[in-house]
């Protein structure tokens, strides 16, 4: 937890909530442990869709679906969401998903590793969400300001790692040092790469919203 826990409970408290769909996905997701995007990180996301209003999104990471249906489900425009999911346990479930909440024709699931995957992409997307596998986010970089359009929104989540991103890299347990070696490459090439402009935020897990220039 980086922000205080009451805090981010009466903040939760706020939240109008999902939709029925939604709600039952977080319940199972929850059940089953599988992680899904934060209260608050999905408060920010449905703002986010409100202003940018992308037609184009790309996530990478799809887990069970959550966060594609839910971009799906508030968006403002008829948008199309390619998501790339590589944990065949999870495809399934993710396609299954997508079919209750009647979203199968507006979202794309691509599987396999997101390294190969973007490779193969070529259209400019209006936004990308990550939330894939922290310790490769710094590989995917290439891929993704190339996939970025101008102007478009690129945001990063769990990027702070319960806060032990600001920790020696001693301090961190050993089976996570690589990880927290690879998001703080990350973190560093969002904020100092001329073709992004970048906050990081302590939302949730701690995300980056940065826009192409």
């Amino acid at each position: 937890m980086i922000v205080d826990e009451r805090l981010v409970t009466y903040i939760n408290s706020l939240e109008n909530g999902n939709t029925e769909i939604l709600n039952q996905i977080e319940k199972e997701a929850l059940r089953d442990l599988v992680p899904i995007v934060r209260k608050e990180m999905q408060s920010f996301l449905k703002v986010l869709l409100s202003l940018k209003r992308p037609e184009r999104i790309l996530e990478v990471g799809t887990a069970v679906g959550f966060s594609a249906i839910l971009m799906a489900e508030y968006d403002p425009v008829d948008c199309q969401i390619t998501t790339i999911e590589n944990y065949e346990k999870r495809i399934p479930i993710a396609k299954e998903n997508f079919r209750r909440a009647g979203k199968e024709e507006q979202i794309t699931l691509l599987e396999g590793d997101a390294t190969d995957i973007l490779k193969t992409l070529d259209t400019p997307y209006d936004m990308i969400f990550m939330d894939a596998a922290k310790g490769q986010y710094i590989h995917f970089m290439p891929d993704i300001l190339r996939l970025l359009k101008e102007g478009g929104v690129l945001v990063s989540d769990n990027v702070l790692q319960d806060g032990d991103i600001i920790e020696s890299r001693f301090a961190v347990t050993r089976r996570n040092r690589t990880i927290h070696k690879r998001m703080r490459e990350y973190l560093y090439e969002l904020t100092h790469t001329e073709e992004l402009s970048t906050c990081v935020l302590p939302i949730g897990d701690g995300i980056t919203v940065s826009v192409k220039r």
